[in-house]
């Protein structure tokens, strides 16, 4: 009887310290919601991102300190009070004025709206690069692209049927959105040397051979899965470049003679 009564002031003991789950929503300054915000618990240093509705949820205490980064806009942070555990919080995040570059303006405008535009409209390489990068994103893949690899499986056509099993939250380009704007074009740009028009192929070329099934389910990215696709990234580069194929080993069938 001691036992078990020790059993049980145990268990409300770990019922009462376990941590509470807090949730909210991160706006721009526009009202809109913001992705691949990095949500950091300072007591515990959990880690959550917010998903592409800006939504997040993450283990907290009361008096725990929240902070809220992403990269081009001003920290914030939140002090968890005993309210915010009943309803989802909002938090709204500012540019950060500090990297936004000053802006010389050296033409005086002459009132002639065709000489005017011609001077305020992007200077060549950038509209070249807009123009080059929208051009991509409308055009049809090619066949060669959506042909099946040899040896890999091919889903057949039909009516198919449903076991029962969980959707999944996000698809793969909802966490190619996500990498692209957590990341920045910076690094597949600068650090890997891609050119803008390579970014999704080679994220898809790199998700041909990354376990990403909860990352899809749970609609979440970890600073773990983070980590895992730049690593993945410098070390398939070169794979990438030489059109090598980056396919999952094949299973070994068992042998029973």
């Amino acid at each position: 009887m001691k036992l078990i009564f020790t059993l049980f002031l145990a268990l409300c003991a770990a019922v009462h310290f376990s941590a509470q789950m807090v949730s909210g929503i991160i706006l721009d300054e526009d009202s809109n919601p913001l992705s691949a915000v990095l949500v950091f618990n300072a007591k515990t240093e959990q880690r959550e991102f917010t998903n592409t509705k800006g939504e997040f949820s993450i283990g907290a205490f009361p008096n725990q300190e929240l902070r809220f980064v992403r990269k081009g806009y001003e920290r914030s942070s939140k002090v968890m009070n005993q309210s915010d555990f009943a309803t989802p919080f909002t938090i709204t995040l500012n540019r950060n004025t500090a990297e936004i570059e000053e802006v010389k303006i050296t033409y005086q405008p002459t009132g002639n709206l065709e000489k005017d535009l011609k001077n305020y409209s992007d200077a060549k390489p950038v509209a070249k690069l807009k123009a080059e990068t929208a051009k991509y994103i409308r055009a049809d893949s090619a066949p060669e692209v959506l042909a099946p690899k040899p040896g890999e499986f091919v889903q057949p056509v039909g009516p198919g049927f449903t076991v029962g099993a969980a959707d999944n939250q996000w698809d793969d380009v909802d966490f190619m959105q996500f990498l692209i704007e957590y990341l920045g074009q910076e690094f597949f740009i600068e650090d890997l040397k891609l050119k803008p028009t390579e970014i999704q192929p080679f994220i898809y070329y790199i998700f041909r051979n990354f376990d990403r099934k909860d990352v899809l389910f749970r609609g979440n990215v970890t600073t773990a899965d983070i980590s895992r696709f730049i690593n993945e990234s410098h070390k398939k580069l070169e794979l990438y470049r030489k059109n090598l194929p980056n396919d999952p080993p094949k299973k070994r069938r068992r042998s029973f003679f």
